[in-house]
């Protein structure tokens, strides 16, 4: 049984930052190409980063420069550090993982980032 479960969301102000983190089990983590997307209030889930097994990450053009997605294989974990947050970064935040054809979820965390 595939599980991913976000958590190190909250309140911040903008200009402040957060790291989420998503634990996996069910898989073998360390082959598996992991991604973070966000879904805002009243918008599609969009991809934030992606991080390969192995090579350099991939980040939308929006959160270049102040998200970091980084990986611990030994603790199956993909982590998103966020510096310089703004309000338009609010969403729900949601770790990804594709195996065995299917995609599967995390129950999402929640940001925020108002002063």
């Amino acid at each position: 049984q595939v599980q991913l479960v976000e958590s190190g969301g909250g309140l911040v102000q903008p200009g402040g930052s957060l790291r989420l983190s998503c634990a996996a089990s069910g898989i073998i983590f360390s082959i598996y190409p992991m991604g973070w997307y966000r879904q805002a209030p009243g918008k599609q889930r969009e991809l934030v980063a992606t991080v390969p097994s192995g090579g350099n990450p991939n980040y939308v053009d929006s959160v270049k420069g102040r998200f970091t997605i980084s990986r611990d294989n030994a603790k199956n974990t993909v982590y998103l550090h966020m510096i310089s947050l703004k309000p338009e970064d609010t969403a729900v935040y949601f770790c990804r993982v594709v195996h065995g054809g299917y995609e599967y979820w995390g129950q999402g965390t929640q940001v925020t980032v108002s002063s």
